[in-house]
Parts: structure tokens; sequence; C-alpha cells
């Protein structure tokens, strides 16, 4: 025990093959096994999900190339494109910056500018003048000036990243005066973009789109890996409008893309002097000009940009979603698609009763509703009571695979303590596409369905029949069986006093455990909302070709569920329960979860 000091409980009760009921080990006996592997429930197989995934609709880096290409080498079969919905439908973005000072206000909503340089300059200013003004004005324009070799930056950022959008109907509009331009001394509108697996002469990484204005007669493209530039004539001493098309020009500096497939991320202007010169620029009025976000027309937006991806990654089924996300989250699978109303400015409402409303309109348009991060506003014991005394809001799934994991699973035992029938379900959260497994939260969740279709997913959804699992951790198959049925997520109304649930658990990692965790059904409702469970492990060596039998105790209710530990104790997956009654729950058992 060199570096460990003593041997913990835990140990012991694994090394035993134990079962901690109120502190004591108690041996559990292994039934008998049969020679083979386990054949998979009938007309179903295991399918792998990334069920909370942003990528050029939201306002990360990532881009739907980012993520399927992750997907692709972690080998997960499906993906669930969860893009925020007001930004989806650019609702309140930003429209116009009028440079009338470091901060203005649109709507309510605040826009920011903040200087840097690089380089060796040896003099620099931004300053917002009353004149000479743009002729759309009135108002102020910003005045940029730098000398000697480097480049003034002045970057600008909208509320909550309000700016950033899906460049797929974006067109930029921007109006210039140089005052000191020349080949040595130019204006640069930089654009960086979303995040791309590496293509033909590029590297994996972030686009950065560049228009350079001054210093050129004729209009001129250049690529140079992940930076391509457009230069720009700039005649000096008067006001031009300048018209950046966003869309034409990454489609001719990197034709292999799907080039609507990226988010203005970010925005910077620079006044650039080379060889100890001088430049100057007067800017003003830059316009967003979004032409197909009105109603409905983002979301047709975001299925033409997806529709690029049609049989690029084979292998890889993807699904538009939603997250909903004017109240507490809600990540929406299936159903018609329509984009809730939107409250005007975008602030989000975390009202139990607004949350409550929204979940009811996501009902009535189809599909299954998810509560996303439920603690980022709840602690676990008051998201416990939440669970219980609104019967969790409505909805039908919850992210339970995600950091503090042993937190969330403590809310949810206090659910299923009480017969609130929610499907867990684990989650990345990914925006960047850069690598899964390096995130805070790297959990997929599977489902036991009959193919990669939408309706087979949420059908599977609906009735409980997932686990979810770490990327890194655990990539087998849970599910529990009764009387030789598939029986996760079900509601079982049973006379019998005791039962035998069959645990499946398929390729464990050396020194991992299955653990059970077997729970009361006794509805105690605010009364006593805490879990009220038992734990017992079966070590990986004793899972005898991926199956295990567990007499079950049914008593007044109970229901059962695994989780496994890796060989440092973390828990790395976990299934649904079967809950095992004497009576149906007074709301009765759903369709979908009735055995």
């Amino acid at each position: 025990m060199a570096g460990r000091g003593r041997l913990d409980r835990r140990s012991v009760l694994v090394a035993a093959g134990g079962l901690a009921v109120a502190g004591i080990g108690v041996p559990i006996g292994l039934a008998a096994t049969n020679d083979g592997p386990p054949p998979p429930p009938r007309g179903r197989r295991p399918v792998s999900m990334a069920m909370h995934l942003h990528a050029s609709f939201s306002e990360g880096v990532a881009s739907y190339a980012a993520h399927l290409d992750q997907a692709r080498r972690n080998g997960v079969d499906v993906l669930w494109w969860t893009d925020h919905d007001f930004r989806v439908a650019a609702h309140d973005h930003r429209r116009v910056v009028h440079f009338d000072g470091p901060e203005e206000r649109e709507g309510g909503l605040a826009w920011t500018w903040q200087p840097a340089t690089e380089g060796r300059l040896t003099a620099s200013a931004a300053d917002f003048v009353d004149a000479p003004d743009a002729p759309d004005g009135p108002g102020r324009a910003l005045r940029l000036t730098a000398a000697g070799s480097g480049t003034l930056w002045y970057a600008g950022k909208a509320w909550n990243w309000t700016h950033t959008s899906n460049i797929s109907d974006t067109t930029l509009h921007l109006d210039v005066r140089p005052e000191a331009a020349g080949r040595d001394a130019t204006l640069t509108v930089e654009l960086a973009l979303s995040h791309h697996p590496a293509g033909p002469g590029r590297p994996a990484g972030q686009l950065v789109l560049r228009y350079r204005l001054g210093g050129v007669d004729t209009v001129r493209h250049t690529v140079d890996g992940r930076h391509g530039t457009v230069e720009l004539p700039a005649p000096p001493g008067a006001w031009r409008r300048h018209t950046f098309d966003l869309l034409a020009d990454v489609r001719r500096l990197w034709p292999d893309l799907v080039a609507g497939d990226n988010s203005l991320r970010g925005l910077r202007l620079g006044v650039t002097a080379a060889g100890g010169g001088r430049g100057a620029y007067l800017v003003d009025r830059l316009v967003f000009d979004r032409a197909r976000r009105a109603g409905q027309a983002g979301e047709e937006l975001r299925a033409e940009v997806l529709r690029g991806y049609d049989g690029v990654y084979p292998g890889v089924t993807h699904h538009r979603a939603y997250e909903v996300s004017m109240v507490r989250h809600l990540n929406w699978f299936g159903g018609d698609g329509t984009l809730p109303r939107f409250p005007s400015p975008p602030y989000r409402d975390n009202d139990v009763d607004a949350t409550e409303r929204m979940v009811e309109f996501l009902h009535a348009h189809g599909g299954v509703v998810c509560w996303n991060h439920p603690l980022d506003t709840e602690r676990r014991e008051s998201l416990a009571r939440l669970l219980v005394s609104r019967n969790a809001l409505g909805v039908d799934l919850i992210e339970i695979g995600r950091r503090p994991v042993e937190d969330h699973l403590w809310a949810y035992d206090v659910a299923a303590r009480n017969a609130i029938p929610l499907t867990a379900v684990g989650v990345t959260d990914d925006h960047d596409g850069t690598d899964w497994r390096a995130g805070r939260d790297r959990n997929v969740t599977s489902v036991w369905a009959a193919s990669t279709g939408r309706d087979d997913l949420v059908a599977a959804l609906r009735a409980g029949q997932a686990w979810f699992a770490d990327l890194t951790g655990y990539r087998g198959a849970l599910d529990l069986e009764l009387g030789g049925r598939s029986a996760m997520g079900a509601l079982a109304v049973l006379a019998e006093d005791t039962v035998t649930v069959r645990l499946r658990a398929t390729d464990l990692p050396a020194g991992a455990t299955l653990e059970t965790v077997t729970g009361e059904v006794d509805r105690a409702g605010v009364a006593d909302p805490t879990p009220a469970v038992r734990v017992g492990q079966v070590p990986w060596r004793q899972l005898r070709q991926g199956w295990y039998d567990l007499p079950v105790r049914v008593g007044a209710g109970t229901y059962v569920r695994t989780q496994v530990r890796d060989r440092d104790g973390e828990i790395v997956g976990a299934s649904n329960p079967l809950w095992l009654l004497r009576t149906p729950p007074p709301a009765g058992i759903p369709p979908s979860r009735r055995f």
C-alpha cells in the first residue's frame, strides 16, 4: 500500500464484491453464466449520441464540420445540433455601430471597443471625432492612426456575443475615409470565423478573413492556410462605402469548405504602418445586413447550410434540434422545429412558471424536452425539491451526465424515489469542436434503438432506454432486463416479493467496478427530499460475459440502476433506472414506459 497509507472502505468493498448496506459489507452471490456474448435486444442496437452541441449558428468557434470530424474520431454515431434558438434567428443581434464612442447602445444592449497594439509603433491614437463625419450621420466617426512598424487594433464586441452569427446571409458595410494611406499604410477589417478540420493546404484551426483597404488599385484574393485576405482599393480623401460579401469571399478563398458553415466570431479594425511610415483612417457606420432571418427563416437557413454535409461524413448521422434559451435552458429533440417567441431584449428568465409554460409549448409542437445544466441556477438540494414539488417542470429528459456528476445523480435519485420517470442523459455541451475529450464535460448518451433515424431515437429517449458514459472512461453498453426482456426506463407493476434483474454491462475497463444502486420508491415527496439508496459493487472480473443477475426485493416499491466507476473511483457511466412498483404512480405510467 505504498503511497496510499491505508486501504479505504470502497477498496475493501470492491475487493470483497460486497454490498454496502448501512455501512456494513454483505456478500453478493454471483449467478451462473452461459457461454457466449449477450445478445442485443430484439430489433435494436446501441446508438451513441452527442446530444448538446453548438456550431456556427451559436456563439462559439465550432463549425459543424469540426463536430462531425470529432464524431468520426471518437466513434459517435449521431449528432444533435442544439444551437441556441434566438441565435439561429439572430434575434436582437447587432444591426449597426455608429462609432459614437468606446461604448454605444442599441435596443438597450451595449457595443464596446477595446484597443490593442502589436509590433513596434512609435505613435498611435484612436479618437472619436465630430468631423468629418460620414454622409449618413449625424454622429461621430472613429479616427485610427499609427506610426512606426506595427498595428493599432480596435476590437468590437456586442453584449452576450450578439454580433456573433452565422455568415450565410450576412453582408457588412463600412464607411471609410483614408487620410494617410498607401502600400505601407493600410486599414484592415479582420473577422475571426469558425474552427475547421484540416483541408488542402490548410491546418486545422480557426479561419481568419481579412479585408485590407488601401495601397492597391484592383481587388485581389490571397490565402495562406487558415488566413484569407481580400485587398481592396480605397482612394484617399473621400468617404466611400465598402461592402464585404462574407459568404462569396470565403467560397473563393477556401473552395473545399461549406462556406456557410462559419460564424462571425470576432471583429476588429486595425491601422497598420510599415517602415516607419504613418497611416490614418476614419471609419463610420458599420452595418450588419442579415437578409434571411425574419421569423422561421433562420432555421431554414440552418437547414440549407447543413445540407452541404449530406454524404460527406458516412457513418455519422446528424439531426437538427434547439437549445431553447430565454428560460431555464431546454434542449428540444424531435417535433416540428417551430421557433418560440423571443423577448426583447433577449434576457433569460429563470422563473419556474415561465419554464413550465415553455415546456408545454414545446410538447404541443412534438418531440421531447430536456432540462439542461440544471445546477446552473440551483444547488443539489433545491434542485431535488424542485424536481419533486414541480414534477421536474414537465420535462422528459434531464442532463445528469455532467460535472459534478455525483451531485446531479444525488438529485436524480430523489426524483427516482418519487417515481418521477425522467430520462438521465449525458452531454459535452461543446462550443469549440476542437477536442471533445479535453472538455470539462465529455459524456455521450447511448440508446437502444432500431435505427439512427430521428423518430427511433426520440422514442428511445422518451422510454428511458438510455445510458451515458465518459468518452475517455467507458464505451461499453448498459441495460437492465426483467423476465428476459429489456426493461431499462420502464415502470413495472408487480405482485412478486422478489425478482431477478439481469444487469448488462459490456467492456468494463480493467480495474473498473459496476455498481448497483437500489433505491426505495416510497414517494416521500418534499417531506424528505433525499435519496434512499443502497450501493453494491460487482468487480469487473466477475461480470462474466457482460451480465450479472441481481435478486431484488420489491417491498413497497424500489428501483434499480447501475453505474460504472473507474479504477480511480470516478463515475464514468450510468444507466437509467428500472422501477419495480406495487401500484402505479398517482399520475399513471406514460405509455412509452409501460412494461
